[in-house]
C-alpha cells in the first residue's frame, strides 16, 4: 500500500507503466466538477470511476480485494478513512467465491488499521491489500483509478 501526496506522484510512476498516465491526467482535470461515472483512459487497462459515495461506520464495510487492478484511491470533496488489512493475515474465507468479472471479494475481518487520505493526497492499494474505503459520516466524491495488473 502508498499513502502520498499527488505533488510527489512522479516518485511512483515506475511502479506500473500506467500509473504516469493516470497521474498526469488526475493532476491535468478538476474531478470535482465531472459528472460521476466512468472515465476511460485506456480501455479497460486504465480508467477512472467518478463516485459521489455516502460514508459509512468501519463496521458497516467489508474489506475488499482485486486480483487483475489496483486500485487509486483519490478523495476529492473532504477526507476519506480507508481500513486496511494484508489479505495472509486474514483468517475468515471471503463471503462469496472471489467474483471474476467484478475483480472483488469481500471479507467481514475487521480492518487492522486505519489511515485517513485527504484532498491532494491518495492511497494506492495492491491485490494483498484488503481495504475497505469510504468510511466515516456523510458524502464524499471521490476518483478511484482502476489500473490492470
Amino acid at each position: 500500500m502508498v499513502l502520498a501526496s499527488l505533488a510527489d506522484a512522479a516518485r511512483y510512476e515506475a511502479l506500473h507503466p500506467l500509473l504516469k498516465k493516470a497521474f498526469a491526467y488526475l493532476r491535468s482535470h478538476d474531478l470535482r466538477q465531472v459528472p460521476a461515472g466512468r472515465i476511460s483512459l485506456d480501455g479497460d487497462a486504465l480508467y477512472i470511476n467518478v463516485a459521489d459515495a455516502t460514508l459509512l461506520p468501519a463496521e458497516a464495510q467489508k474489506l475488499e480485494v482485486h486480483r487483475a487492478y489496483l486500485d487509486i484511491h483519490v478523495p476529492l470533496s473532504g477526507p476519506e478513512v480507508i481500513g486496511w488489512r494484508h489479505l495472509s493475515d486474514i483468517d475468515v474465507p471471503p463471503e462469496a467465491p472471489f467474483d471474476e468479472a467484478g475483480d472483488f471479494a469481500l471479507y467481514a475481518a475487521p480492518a487492522s488499521t486505519y489511515f485517513t487520505v485527504t484532498p491532494g493526497q491518495f492511497a494506492i492499494v495492491w491485490p494483498e491489500d484488503a481495504h475497505a474505503p469510504i468510511l466515516g459520516t456523510g458524502t464524499l466524491r471521490k476518483a478511484i483509478v482502476k489500473v490492470r495488473l
